[in-house]
């Protein structure tokens, strides 16, 4: 068995909408039967991992790849990653299968695959590691409870997703984007973007913190920042004890020590706190230790903390019963968990002392024993829910504090015996102010219900019915998309809306291009996304991104297929038949909104195929408007887009708006068919976005299909009384329709310079020229800057083959070099004359051209 590649589809994809890992997997003859085939091999993979679970469905699912994929699926899940997703496909190569399994983190599900490799090949007799699956699974829990997101955070995602508003997350940590472009907002952990930098110092400088709140009327304890162990004495003796020493600068409990009643203990604290940052002393308030949480000035969860605490049994230690404790699964290491091991440190171990016990004592039977003085869950301790007890008067002081220090998430410690009463009537007070809060001890409380804080917060980040979602329109297919998909933006950019823009030419963000080369795969389309100055995104989406990422994006608002041709990248990547191909293209549409569209061609049965998937609804479009597709769908009052007469109608039951094709450029008063289809195209997709008919119309009669707006799409120029076409098309349903189009424009005599994109099929190459060869009288071939895989000299063979009794030709040369080729046909240009470039070299080959054409007659 052999693993040839590994993909991380982090999108939507050809499988499934869950991200998966994908592997490519080349069996022997032997191992396509395996279980069969192989004695004692299944058993010894059970013996190995027991939990295995069932290996196949069907008797034919018994190759080591249904092995792999059953055994990655199941290594995950056992280490409680909530995946269900898997699946094995025979490529058309024998021994050859695509193993796609999902995954929840990327570094799970790939670790998950090289362990169910290790697990096979052991299985196997293969020299190597014995394979361990306890501690296998072990490794790949504590892995994914290293990277995924903590409770905190995972809960306002998991808020987010409820409410159908994407998010990304940016980094490993806590760093989350929610919401596309310009509607996004961003958190880290429980802390939002709105929060300001100053308002986080304020909450952060514990002294000044308290000078804010007492300034504001909120009751605090005396206290000030101390500089030695003898100064932080001084300051307890001048406040009173018992005092609380902790860092000024501090969080998570971190250095905090409370209720401390002598300058031994004092010296402790200080050290501890010392630790952290800047210590400070400050006046012991009596009673409990309680978290309020207050979002968007509005107090959402209350919960007592306890000190971390063990109860005596009379027969264990104090140090085996924190063990005994801390081997409750519930605990962890981190933040992964609903509760913290308790920590046995110098500190745990003085406040036994205060107790008179050690960490070898025996506790008495259902004696207490406190392990610690401060009550954070970060230090072990224990949250009880209080929300519904906490008086009025109380939450008004938390939110008070809250605004105070300008917070729009704030996690406020009180101590106070109750919070039934106000807090000036028992002498309780705001000991600290914190600008992240954890949320675990509302989430899963140690006792009590827990609360939907996160759903809270999202709320406060997105008003009710907002989705921070902008307009997104996907479009792909055989040819014109990158035409549609400019108009598209176009369109939308005559609005007035900052448009965000991906294709093959490069990345365009409110009409500046901020990157260049083929952005049309799901990385560019996820940067568009994460910038702020985009209100609308338009996606060229290749075939080629889908099968090696999946999308860029979970849905989108309008999808668009403008055609499916044999031609395009046949026989890449398993994809054999354009049924296949189809199936590629066909994710797009399977990702539409449930609000949204797709816009399908109603001419093309492969396009048509794909209806039944889409979520949305469908517009359909096509130039004969009696086409039975179109027609069937036009009479059960569902939209369509269709040429009559001289004008492009959007039809939806009775209703029917117009636009003139002497008013759409790109067409040339509808002389070029396959711009016609592409206006139609971007008609439907603006019509399914929501734009306005005036929006629409003004932006189709703006669009230039010049070399700025669409370089390499049908550029028409003049060169001293020829016509020259220039043109990306590259395929053999692409040459059909340049042909179809030249057709209608007169010319004393044509020309065409070609070259051909090596990662074609044979036949695909061949009939191109087989195709121009009968409309064009001269042929200009030459070898583009990169043949792809291919050998020097192979593509330009199989052009000229397919040549080989052409109808129309009878000149032919073949010329190294795109520049060179494109001079030689210019020298051969009369007036009247008319010659189409293939360009392959985009830019540099337009610049070309521009720099020949400005030249003057006489040079």
């Amino acid at each position: 068995m052999d693993i040839s590649r590994i993909r991380a589809l982090r999108g939507p994809n050809l499988w499934s909408r869950h991200t998966a890992v994908e592997a490519v997997v080349t069996c022997t003859e032997q191992e396509c039967d395996a279980l069969a085939q192989l004695p004692g091999f299944e058993a010894r993979l059970r013996a190995l991992f027991p939990g295995l679970g069932s290996l196949r469905a069907r008797a034919e699912e018994s190759s080591l790849a249904h092995v792999l994929e059953a055994a990655t699926l199941a290594l995950q899940t056992h280490a409680g990653c909530p995946v269900t997703f898997s699946r094995t496909s025979a490529t058309p190569e024998r021994g050859v299968y695509q193993v796609v399994v999902e995954y929840s983190e990327e570094k799970v599900g790939r670790q998950a695959l090289e362990a169910a490799e290790a697990l096979i090949r052991c299985a196997l007799g293969e020299n190597g590691p014995v394979f361990d699956g306890d501690a296998t699974v072990k490794a790949l829990r504590e892995l994914d409870e290293d990277i995924r997101l903590g409770p905190s955070t995972g809960s306002i995602v998991n808020a987010a997703v409820a409410r159908g508003i994407p998010y990304r997350r940016l980094t490993s940590g806590s760093l989350v984007q929610f919401g596309w472009g310009s509607r996004q907002r961003r958190i880290w952990a429980a802390e939002v973007d709105s929060t300001s930098a100053v308002s986080e110092s304020i909450a952060q400088d514990k002294d000044l913190c308290k000078t804010l709140l007492r300034a504001a009327g909120v009751p605090v304890p005396l206290g000030r920042p101390v500089s030695s162990v003898e100064d932080a004495v001084a300051a307890a003796e001048e406040i009173g004890w018992p005092v609380v020493c902790k860092p000024q600068d501090g969080n998570q409990g971190k250095g905090v020590t409370v209720n401390i009643t002598d300058a031994a203990g004092m010296a402790l604290a200080y050290e501890a706190a010392a630790e952290i940052g800047t210590p400070m002393v400050e006046k012991f308030l009596p009673g409990c230790d309680f978290r309020m949480l207050v979002v968007g000035h509005k107090l959402i969860a209350a919960a007592r903390r306890d000190p971390p605490q063990v109860s005596g049994d009379g027969v264990h230690t104090v140090r085996q019963l924190v063990e005994q404790v801390n081997a409750d699964p519930k605990r962890g290491d981190g933040h992964a968990t609903s509760l913290t091991k308790i920590r046995f440190d110098d500190i745990a171990v003085a406040r036994l002392a205060m107790q008179g016990l050690t960490p070898e004592s025996v506790p008495e039977k259902g004696q207490r024993v406190i392990l610690r003085n401060n009550a954070n869950l970060s230090t072990g301790g224990t949250a009880t829910d209080v929300t519904d007890d906490v008086h009025p008067e109380v939450a008004a002081r938390a939110v008070a504090a809250a605004r105070m220090v300008g917070l729009d998430i704030c996690g406020v410690d009180v101590v106070c015996e109750s919070v039934l009463r106000p807090l000036e009537e028992q002498h309780g007070g705001i000991v600290e102010v914190n600008a992240a809060p954890g949320l675990r001890m509302h989430l899963s409380p140690s006792y009590g219900k827990g609360r939907a804080v996160g759903e809270a917060i999202i709320n406060h980040l997105y008003a009710a019915g907002d989705d921070g979602r902008i307009p997104v329109v996907a479009v792909t297919g055989t040819n014109g998309k990158t035409t549609t998909a400019r108009l598209v933006a176009h369109l939308f950019a005559s609005t007035g809306l900052r448009v965000g823009m991906t294709n093959t030419d490069g990345v365009h963000v409110n009409g500046r291009q901020i990157d260049s080369g083929d952005c049309s795969g799901p990385r560019s389309a996820r940067n568009v996304l994460m910038n702020p100055e985009v209100d609308a995104a338009v996606f060229e989406t290749a075939r080629g991104g889908i099968l090696r990422e999946g999308l860029g994006f979970d849905r989108c608002q309008v999808a668009v297929v403008t055609n499916i041709g044999a031609g395009d990248h046949l026989g890449l990547n398993f994809i054999t038949t354009v049924e296949e191909l189809a199936a590629v293209k066909r994710v797009i549409v399977q990702n539409v909104a449930p609000t949204g569209y797709a816009v399908l061609n109603a001419a093309d049965p492969h396009c048509v195929s794909m209806a039944p998937t889409c979520p949305g609804g469908i517009i359909y479009f096509a130039h004969d408007r009696h086409h039975p597709v179109l027609a069937t769908h036009r009479a059960q009052g569902q939209r369509s887009v269709f040429v009559e007469g001289d004008q492009i109608v959007a039809a939806e039951g009775n209703w029917r708006e117009f636009v003139a094709l002497r008013d759409i450029p790109l067409t040339r008063g509808g002389s070029i068919g396959f711009q016609v289809e592409n206006a139609m195209a971007a008609v439907a997709a603006g019509w399914g976005v929501g734009l306005s008919w005036d929006a629409i119309r003004s932006g189709l009669a703006s669009f230039v299909n010049d070399a700025d707006n669409a370089p390499g799409r049908f550029n028409v120029m003049d060169y001293r009384g020829a016509t020259l076409i220039a043109d990306y098309g590259h395929n053999p349903d692409a040459m059909r329709a340049l042909v179809a189009a030249i057709e209608g424009m007169p010319a004393r005599r044509r020309s065409v310079v070609i070259s051909g994109a090596g990662d074609r099929r044979d036949e695909d190459i061949r009939e191109q020229t087989q195709i121009l060869g009968a409309a064009f009288d001269e042929v200009i071939l030459y070898q583009d800057a990169c043949q792809r895989g291919r050998a020097d000299g192979e593509v330009i063979a199989l052009l000229r083959e397919g040549l080989s009794g052409a109808a129309r030709t009878r000149h032919v040369d073949e010329i190294t070099g795109e520049f060179v080729a494109i001079d030689t046909a210019l020298s051969r240009l009369q007036p009247g004359d008319l010659c189409l470039i293939l360009v392959d070299q985009v830019e540099e080959a337009l610049a070309h051209l521009a720099q020949r054409v400005a030249e003057p007659a006489t040079a």
